[in-house]
């Protein structure tokens, strides 16, 4: 039997206009702790974001999404959060800001296969 694995995740969100409350799902992170594991997926669909605000910059989120993977990665490109143990940068990732790019509730779940259950969540909360 396949040992099953607790896991926790955020879906990331772009909120280009905070005082409207909309937002689209572009990326999720997952952090399973019994396995190191920290990664990040998204997809910045321009066309979709657009919809939502036309004069989104989405070059910048795209940016911002990179940030994620660097801190999810421990690249230096990350800056501090980073440098620290994975637990600490989900820690980070996952704390609410006020920036386009928020994450969500924390969420958790088991699965025996952390990065693929990464890529279904993105398939199924992102597209």
């Amino acid at each position: 039997m396949t040992a099953r694995l607790a896991y926790q995740y955020v879906v990331l969100r772009c909120v280009p206009r905070v005082e409207r409350e909309e937002f689209l799902n572009v990326g999720v992170v997952v952090y399973c702790q019994a396995t190191d594991y920290l990664g990040v997926a998204w997809n910045a669909d321009r066309d979709r974001l657009l919809a939502l605000d036309p004069r989104l910059d989405v070059d910048q989120v795209c940016d911002a999404l990179a940030y994620v993977e660097a801190i999810c990665a421990g690249d230096p490109r990350g800056g501090a959060a980073a440098a620290q143990p994975l637990g600490q940068r989900f820690g980070f990732l996952k704390a609410p800001k006020s920036t386009v790019l928020q994450p969500g509730p924390v969420h958790g779940g088991v699965t025996a296969d952390p990065p693929r259950q990464l890529e279904r969540l993105l398939t199924q909360l992102v597209g």
